[in-house]
């Protein structure tokens, strides 16, 4: 069998996130049908990281196996002419058996985006939060770097988190702005369910100066999602790369290549 990894850009707006499900599109089953069709045979792939309904990607990674020899671009441009517009396969490479998409990952990285006008923009629709209230950036940055080290994020676990506890890394995290976008970029081991929009919505309302910049550190005190701030729009957050270890040879999205930077 020959495993395959994949990068897969999407926008997620259309489908109900990355995983097959029954009741609706997702991302995973439009991949799985080109995949399929290219080979000749049923093909099921494993992601790095699954995204919710209306999350975006561009760096999702996936592998999968397969008894049939394809040449490599087959699986990018051949795949790509079977997949709606929102969604393309930018990269394909040869792997060991050794890696797995999800088990060998050792971190992973998102931005959330903010667009920050008075008036929200019309080819962003779906693509950004909005949020037409002035953000001091410096306060966000300054309150972010609580989130740093391993903590117990309970605070910012959706309340329909499956996870067996809360405790998670946060090895970076920068709030910076570029005219009207205000980045969120986070990286971390693993996520829980939600935290990253979690995090973003707390973050918004310090920008905003309704929470004062220590309330971060008082939110990962107490362990409690009551307390903090409501989820952020979905349509903000993009997965931006999943990290491996170097011999695996994983290329990676750099972040002054993504189209809001």
């Amino acid at each position: 069998m020959n495993r395959i990894a994949i990068c897969v850009e999407y926008l997620g707006t259309h489908y109900c996130g990355w995983q097959r499900q029954i009741h609706c599109e997702s991302v995973q089953a439009n991949v799985e049908a080109a995949l399929s069709n290219i080979a000749a045979q049923p093909i099921s792939i494993q992601c790095a990281g699954r995204t919710d309904t209306g999350v975006h990607s561009v760096g999702q990674i996936a592998h999968f196996e397969t008894s049939v020899e394809r040449p490599l671009i087959a699986w990018v441009r051949g795949v790509n002419t079977k997949l709606p517009g929102d969604i393309r396969v930018s990269w394909a490479k040869s792997v060991d058996d050794e890696f797995h998409a999800r088990f060998s990952a050792i971190a992973r990285q998102y931005r959330y985006v903010i667009f920050n006008r008075e008036v929200h923009s019309a080819v962003l629709h779906n693509r950004v939060t909005w949020e037409p209230a002035p953000l001091d950036v410096s306060k966000m940055n300054e309150a972010a770097q609580s989130l740093l080290g391993e903590n117990d994020y309970a605070s910012f676990r959706a309340s329909a988190c499956q996870a067996s506890h809360a405790v998670r890394e946060v090895q970076s995290i920068e709030v910076s702005r570029k005219g009207d976008m205000v980045f969120i970029d986070i990286q971390a081991n693993a996520f829980l369910h939600h935290m990253v929009r979690n995090i973003a919505g707390t973050l918004i309302e310090i920008g905003k100066c309704k929470k004062s910049v220590e309330w971060v550190a008082e939110l990962l005190l107490a362990k409690d999602r009551t307390i903090a701030a409501p989820t952020a729009p979905a349509c903000g957050l993009y997965f931006v790369n999943a990290i491996y270890p170097e011999q695996f040879e994983i290329p990676r999205v750099s972040l002054n290549e993504i189209l809001w930077q």
